[in-house]
């Protein structure tokens, strides 16, 4: 009987490594979270007890504070880049103010174009079979000194223009600056149309219609804060009703409240994958418009230019951002010496 010995096989052992032993510690990364959570906490007092602030000078000084809070000990060269990056960002806001503005006294000394009135109220009453849709809403759900569930949610909607984008801003420019430069070339597309047809297209709301050319039966206005104050917001009441004198009436068309309320969820859609939740995420645009007509700020066909025109933008960059990843590929199999596909993968077409 004989037996055979077979020879030991070795098994190679991978050497253990860490995240640390491969990417350096970030021993600032507990004060970063320590300082947004102050700010938070700041914010929110301020919230609570001095007013939601919504004129442009003070939330670029509430989001340079947060990013200030959430780039401490970063390099150098990330530092300068979020300073060009706040530069044109305030470049941005900036021709918006002062187009917004040049809606109703002309800009580079020529006459304003004329004043859209009847054309818009005209066009509302075709899309609801004769209907004054400002006036039906108020008719049937605003009570004066009554304040419904529907008035705070609407009016917590409404409030939202005025927070949200820049929130939305700050928090893709600190977790992803590719994914806040994808939200901002949509973001500033849609602000720079908007500026031109601000001035091409100077548009009286429908209280104005209401109030100086009669066109439509009263509208009650301003009555978009009561919800907020209902909610115990008594600070932001006052600071609100000023910021009112401040903006330009004529400049309704399109909705920026409207378009606002869209590019937010649509810019996020793609990464959701259950219906219900892209629903329910689509129902915010929707909320904002109706609040938009209930209180009389805008017409229907405002909102839906804005989203018309926010769809656009979308699909412009989606195209263009597509067109450049396959130069890419391209470029990358030519180096390879890789053969090019027949035909776009659903790589090529996602959403990245």
């Amino acid at each position: 009987m004989s037996t055979t010995s077979e020879a030991p096989t070795f098994v190679p052992v991978a050497p253990k490594w860490s995240l640390r032993s491969v990417v350096p510690a970030d021993v600032l990364r507990p004060a970063r979270f320590t300082l947004m959570g102050m700010y938070l906490a700041a914010y929110l007092y301020w919230l609570r007890f001095k007013g939601l602030p919504i004129d442009r000078i003070s939330v670029a000084i509430s989001v340079g504070l947060f990013l200030v809070c959430a780039f401490v000990g970063r390099s150098w060269r990330t530092w300068g880049v979020l300073l060009l990056d706040c530069l044109a960002y305030c470049a941005m806001w900036y021709s918006y103010e002062a187009t917004r503005g040049a809606a109703d006294r002309g800009v580079l000394g020529l006459d304003p174009f004329p004043l859209q009135v009847e054309s818009v109220r005209n066009i509302d009453r075709v899309l609801f079979l004769g209907h004054d849709p400002n006036v039906v809403l108020q008719n049937h759900f605003y009570q004066p000194g009554v304040v419904r569930w529907y008035d705070v949610v609407l009016s917590t909607t409404y409030m939202t223009h005025f927070v949200l984008p820049m929130v939305i801003m700050a928090v893709l420019w600190v977790t992803s600056h590719r994914q806040w430069a994808r939200f901002m070339k949509r973001f500033a597309t849609l602000l720079g149309i908007a500026c031109v047809m601000f001035v091409v297209m100077p548009t009286a709301p429908p209280w104005m219609a209401a109030k100086n050319y009669h066109l439509i039966d009263p509208i009650a206005r301003p009555i978009n804060w009561r919800g907020f104050y209902h909610l115990g917001f008594h600070g932001f009441t006052n600071d609100y009703k000023v910021q009112l004198s401040d903006g330009n009436p004529v400049a309704a068309m399109p909705s920026l409240h409207a378009s606002f309320a869209l590019i937010v969820p649509a810019f996020f859609l793609p990464w959701v994958r259950q219906r219900w939740l892209k629903a329910t995420m689509l129902t915010f645009p929707v909320v904002m418009l109706v609040a938009l007509v209930y209180f009389g700020e805008h017409w229907v066909i405002d909102g839906l230019a804005g989203w018309v025109i926010t769809g656009g933008t979308f699909w412009y960059w989606n195209r263009r951002e597509q067109l450049t990843r396959r130069l890419r590929a391209g470029r990358a199999r030519a180096a390879l010496g890789a053969p090019a596909p027949a035909a776009a993968t659903a790589d090529d077409r996602a959403i990245t």
